[in-house]
């Protein structure tokens, strides 16, 4: 029902006019000098968790590999120092120490407390160049507490040191310097993040992916922060033949050659190598004056276009498609490819601070330009490799047929049967998504607890019977004639494939409830490749949650309480013996599955809002995810065999 428009009174008529004479020039705020950053740090870094903390370290870093790809430095040290502190340290030229004609201040203060100052927006200094914002060392020096520049100069070392982004005194010269280069240390502010603490996984793979990207340079990264100092050394002369070979480790290559390109056109310096494997995935990494851009661009474009026309140029010239054939598809030529494409340009567009994307229309001619040349040469010189090429693309356009067929007759079978569902799915009465949860459980035993212990209202119940199909190792034609995945996709609504769409999903939260042993937990990896090559944005998005039953039923007395782990076992226990005798027994029981407990035990500990805990899936590093998957889930023996024996030592509770 529509509201009745309401007058203002008299009252409110003169609240708006003292609210108007009040906004006057002294309600304009002016933030000088660094305070927009620190007002603001998620419209400079991304954001202010783990990401934005990490991104310190980039910033730095890349003024850096500035200096490297100018081809005026060779070593770059990235230290992480006790007390979360972190040194970066180049032998570039050094940043510039006189002084500036317009700010009257050396060139070095002028950088680090100055926004968009820098050598990077005219001029010879830098032809390519990362951190074309020319916020990077300013930013840092705001988000930071203390921060301390260095720098090797003509014999002599300059040095200033800077709190909350404010010189606490001018530039000095300190002493001598047999070197050339730039040092800059800094403490993250811990009133800003979330967190100061740093992970050396992340920062080893991301400077791992630098020094891919820069053959010829060393990066260096020593580790400070534990008992005993750990050191990593990155120097790769194979570029980005070498990147293909480490992305590639476990896999199985249907090629021999490696493709590699590396030419100019029209001032911009374009790189790429790929090389197709036996499995099905994609892998494509896209960089732009070395910069990861997830969601590609330009360049990535580029790439596609001139490798989906070459190979079906090739492909009817060499008679493998006759002329009644149909064309193959993007998506045919892709399947199995593991590629990298790198372009080095002079003024890079990118959509927002994190560059994200590339959006420069002229990085596309470009790339396209080159592969198609490249390409085509390579081609015609290895002939065999084409043929492997071209018989791989042909079974993927085979195989994206009969999974078309297969996926639209389920759809249909979805849709014929209307509301009526998958029969073994106990669904809501709500038929708002936002309000409803769907409960994946493993077996019908568990499932028939789960039913009876549910909230009708808004949760819903789908059990699956035994393991589900791995879809690492089946295409999409064999997965779905699959029951068990066939009714999960039904249940969902979304579809699958490229007929998939998140707002037709029924359930707000999709939740894993698998037992807390072995089989439980190969049944919800299962489920876990199956939504992340599947149903990606359902993660994405945060829909998929993993339930946590408790493992242990502690009583004293005629009181009990849950423990979820060991730990909390130990603790509980201590708890409820807390006033008791010293004779008390504690009587403890272990769940072996969901299926021994009762109803209303199953809704206290594991489903009901108010008292559950409900582990939320997300994907912080879609590389590593991906290649996990691919190492449990995948038909390679080797890589498997290679992790359980490294983490062997590892294993708790292990049933046997």
């Amino acid at each position: 029902m529509a509201k009745k428009e309401e007058k203002p009174n008299k009252n409110t008529e003169e609240n708006i006019n003292q609210a108007s004479e009040s906004y006057s020039a002294k309600d304009i705020y002016v933030l000088e000098g660094l305070e927009p950053v620190r007002k603001r740090p998620g419209m400079y870094i991304g954001s202010t968790g783990v990401d934005g903390l990490h991104h310190l370290i980039w910033e730095v870093f890349d003024n850096s590999l500035d200096e490297a790809m100018a081809g005026f430095a060779k070593n770059i040290k990235i230290e992480l120092l006790k007390n979360n502190r972190i040194a970066v340290t180049d032998d570039g030229r050094g940043i510039p120490v006189d002084i500036h004609p317009k700010t009257k201040k050396s060139a070095l203060e002028t950088a680090a407390t100055t926004l968009h100052a820098g050598g990077k927006f005219g001029g010879e200094s830098y032809k390519v160049s990362g951190g074309l914002h020319g916020v990077g060392l300013s930013v840092v020096n705001a988000l930071s507490t203390w921060m301390r520049a260095e720098v090797c100069r003509d014999g002599a070392l300059y040095a200033q040191e800077y709190k909350q982004g404010k010189p606490q005194a001018a530039v000095k010269k300190v002493g001598k310097c047999g070197r050339r280069g730039t040092k800059i240390i800094f403490d993250a502010d811990p009133t800003i993040f979330s967190t100061v603490e740093y992970s050396i996984k992340t920062i080893v793979g991301h400077l791992r992916q630098q020094a891919f990207l820069t053959k010829g340079i060393r990066i260096e990264i020593v580790d400070e922060t534990g008992k005993v100092p750990f050191y990593y050394t990155f120097y790769f002369e194979g570029g980005l033949v070498s990147f293909i070979d480490y992305l590639n480790t476990g896999h199985k290559t249907a090629q021999k050659e490696v493709f590699y390109a590396h030419k100019n056109h029209e001032n911009m310096e374009v790189e790429a190598a790929f090389v197709y494997n036996e499995e099905n995935d994609t892998r494509e990494l896209s960089f732009a004056n070395n910069i990861y851009t997830p969601d590609g661009g330009m360049h990535l474009t580029g790439f596609r276009s001139a490798l989906t026309r070459v190979l079906n140029d090739y492909a009817r010239t060499n008679n493998y498609l006759k002329e009644s054939d149909e064309n193959l598809t993007g998506d045919d030529v892709r399947e199995g490819l593991t590629a990298v494409i790198s372009i080095k340009l002079r003024e890079p567009q990118f959509e927002g601070q994190t560059k994200a994307r590339l959006g420069n229309p002229p990085a596309r001619t470009a790339v396209e330009t080159v592969i198609a040349e490249t390409l085509k040469e390579f081609l015609e010189k290895y002939s065999n490799e084409a043929r492997v090429i071209i018989e791989k693309c042909l079974l993927a356009q085979k195989a994206r047929k009969a999974a078309k067929a297969a996926k639209d007759t389920v759809l249909r079978k979805g849709a014929l049967e209307g509301m009526t569902l998958p029969g073994k799915l106990a669904d809501c009465s709500s038929r708002n998504a936002e309000d409803s949860e769907l409960f994946i459980v493993e077996g019908d035993s568990a499932g028939g607890s789960a039913k009876q212990g549910r909230d009708r209202k808004f949760q819903a119940i789908l059990p699956l019977r035994g393991k589900i199909l791995n879809v690492e190792k089946s295409r999409l034609d064999k997965m779905l004639l699959n029951n068990e995945i066939k009714s999960l996709v039904i249940a969902l609504g979304t579809a699958i494939s490229d007929s998939f769409n998140l707002e037709n999903l029924r359930y707000n939260k999709v939740v894993i409830m698998t037992d807390a042993d072995t089989d439980g937990a190969h049944i919800r990896t299962l489920l876990l490749t199956l939504f992340y090559r599947y149903f990606r944005p359902v993660v994405d998005e945060g829909h998929l949650y993993i339930a946590q039953p408790p493992l242990y039923r502690i009583q004293v007395g005629k009181e009990f309480k849950y423990a979820y782990d060991d730990s909390q076992k130990e603790k509980v226990s201590k708890e409820l013996l807390q006033g008791k005798k010293s004779e008390t027994n504690v009587n403890v029981q272990r769940y072996k599955g969901l299926g021994e407990m009762n109803p209303e035990q199953l809704w206290e500990t594991t489903m009901n809002p108010v008292n559950r805990t409900l582990k939320a899936v997300n994907i912080t590093d879609a590389e590593e995810a991906d290649r996990l998957f691919e190492i449990l889930m995948s038909n390679q023996v080797e890589p498997r065999k290679q992790f359980i024996q490294s983490k062997a030592t590892l294993v708790k509770n292990l049933d046997i």
